[in-house]
């Protein structure tokens, strides 16, 4: 099987806040695929399902920052080799310029440790193919679902003035 080469963004986009998600993937029960998701207790998006990141600090790099985001929120140790690029989502929010961001995503299918609660995230299991898309951000059910199917992909999600609705989303697969 061919590994995906990195997502590759465009400059206007570096401007913005850089942020990074890690989707951790394991077999379940049955064989059944699941993902590793957390709900955020603070902060922006406090009290959804979320899946585990943060911002980029400066001279990080989204993969780096990944390893570290997944041991902080979950205490899951991630090694950088196993990391998969997913996807480069653009998220604007028109009524709230501040919150615009871009995320660097990835699947990692092998982590070590068992996920424990902190601070930030109460991490929990959840089949793949039965993710609770309505206790997440409403952009989620727009480009998740081709992340956790192994597809890369580019999106731009523009959200609505109410800034928890999407008013648009443009969803490219990427080779």
């Amino acid at each position: 099987m061919c590994r995906p080469g990195p997502v590759r963004h465009d400059p206007a986009v570096d401007q913005r806040t850089h942020t990074c998600l890690c989707f951790c993937l394991r077999d379940g029960a049955g064989d059944r695929r699941e993902v590793l998701l957390g709900r955020k207790k603070r902060g922006l998006g406090a009290g959804k399902l979320v899946g585990l990141g943060g911002h980029v600090e400066p001279r990080e790099s989204a993969e780096e920052a990944a390893v570290r985001e997944v041991a902080e929120e979950s205490g899951l140790v991630v090694d950088p080799a196993d990391l998969r690029p997913a996807a480069v989502v653009d998220w604007r929010f028109p009524a709230r310029p501040a919150w615009d961001m871009w995320v660097t995503a990835f699947t990692v299918p092998l982590v070590r440790g068992e996920p424990r609660e902190t601070e930030e995230i109460a991490p929990l299991w959840v089949p793949v193919d039965a993710v609770p898309f309505d206790a997440m951000w409403d952009d989620a059910r727009h480009w998740l679902p081709g992340v956790l199917a192994g597809r890369t992909l580019r999106a731009e999600i523009v959200f609505a003035d109410d800034n928890e609705r999407v008013a648009s989303s443009t969803v490219r697969m990427t080779p």
